[in-house]
């Protein structure tokens, strides 16, 4: 009869022979290509039959999957280790972002299977490794939601499609790095990236990328005396939504009668400047607006060449040598040019890297069509709607005053 120990010894041997599997599969793979590996190859690098691997993976599809999903579990274990030393839900953002340029920088057969292949396959988004994917969004999804209610983040767009702009940003980021070889790693460019999603977060009316402290209390203090009476609300109430101490709160205002007419003089005098500039709108932001717009509009009016550049080419490596990319990359550059155009004219913050934006809105992109007609979320979402918000949300990220340049038009 076989005990418990010799059923623990089996079960173990069986676990380090499917990491073994998963381990070869990973390396030829992302060498050779998911077609043109084959099953044999994999079996003699990892020292088992052919027969074996079937032992453990049904077919060798299943096994492309199988490697990101193993991995994504490992990175989503390191990520929710680091977060929880880290109170303040900007250093969480800013830490999810540099973990995963670090973890694709660390593991780049890994990066370029789950990015280059795996996606090109439409029974991926119905894998255990996409539910693990998915898991890793609701983790963004949690974090931003909290900026938001703590008045951290602003709170006027919708969560989902900052988590689209980030996580694409970071796939075409890595993207670059297997391909075109712009950059050597994602993580050099880290503190742009960084630098455009703190000033997309950021709430509205504030003159910095980044929210003073200040300016955080003052934003807690607006929404505790909104939800209860003034002279209900406390210091604790205000100090503990901020994320600051209550003896922080009085480095700043001597009392809650002067918290309220600080935050009175700051609203009133946002409404006065966004009054002065409505009529002093800039060239670059509307071009931006309108080439957005236009890049949706242009792969919406044919949804088969959408499904084909989602699923068949940017998934692929030799789309990146062929002439097509060549007309694709000079696409890419409107988008540079209109951010240096932007900066000359002091539009646009100066320490914006185009490069970086221009992965940012490829990646949202790619990231709110798959997620229309691959996922298919389409039917519970007003695409005209997302794209028009997106539209403002990248443009926030980039402009100079956040108080200007906030017409819709265009």
């Amino acid at each position: 009869m076989q005990t418990t120990f010799e059923q623990e010894q089996r079960d173990s041997q069986a676990a380090a022979t499917r990491l073994k599997i998963l381990a070869a599969a990973e390396e030829v793979m992302s060498q050779k290509g998911f077609t043109s590996s084959t099953i044999s190859e994999i079996a003699r690098k990892a020292g088992v039959t052919d027969s074996a691997i079937y032992l453990y993976f049904k077919s060798k599809q299943e096994l492309l999957f199988s490697i990101p999903g193993e991995k994504l579990k490992n990175q989503l274990a390191i990520l929710n280790e680091h977060l929880e030393g880290i109170p303040d839900v900007l250093g969480q953002l800013r830490k999810l972002i540099w973990i995963q340029l670090r973890y694709h920088d660390a593991h780049r057969g890994y990066a370029r299977l789950l990015l280059m292949e795996c996606r090109s396959f439409k029974a991926f988004y119905s894998s255990a490794a996409y539910e693990t994917i998915r898991q890793y969004a609701r983790i963004v999804t949690s974090i931003l939601a909290k900026g938001v209610e703590s008045g951290r983040f602003r709170s006027d767009v919708p969560i989902r499609l900052i988590r689209d702009v980030v996580l694409g940003a970071l796939d075409m980021e890595t993207i670059s790095c297997l391909t075109t070889g712009e950059i050597t790693s994602g993580v050099s460019d880290f503190e742009d990236v960084v630098d455009l999603v703190d000033a997309m977060v950021a709430p509205r009316g504030q003159e910095g990328c980044r929210p003073t402290r200040m300016e955080v209390i003052l934003e807690a203090a607006k929404k505790v005396f909104a939800e209860k009476d003034f002279a209900k609300a406390t210091i604790s109430e205000i100090a503990g939504l901020a994320g600051v101490a209550d003896a922080t709160i009085y480095e700043y205002f001597q009392s809650k009668e002067d918290i309220l007419f600080s935050i009175a003089a700051s609203q009133l005098g946002s409404y006065l400047e966004q009054t002065e500039g409505a009529f002093d709108i800039t060239a670059p932001a509307r071009k931006l607006r309108r080439l957005i717009k236009y890049n949706f509009s242009r792969f919406l009016s044919d949804r088969e060449f959408l499904k084909l550049f989602l699923m068949r080419l940017q998934v692929n490596d030799k789309f990146y040598t062929s002439k097509a990319f060549e007309i694709f990359r000079s696409y890419c550059a409107l988008i540079e040019a209109v951010i240096e155009e932007g900066k000359a004219a002091s539009v646009f913050r100066t320490t914006v890297n185009p490069r970086v934006f221009r992965n940012m809105f490829l990646g949202a992109f790619i990231h709110m069509a798959m997620r229309w007609f691959i996922v298919r979320e389409s039917a519970r979402v007003d695409k005209l709607q997302e794209i028009e918000q997106v539209s403002e949300l990248l443009t926030s990220a980039v402009i100079a005053t956040p108080s200007g340049e906030r017409s819709r038009q265009g």
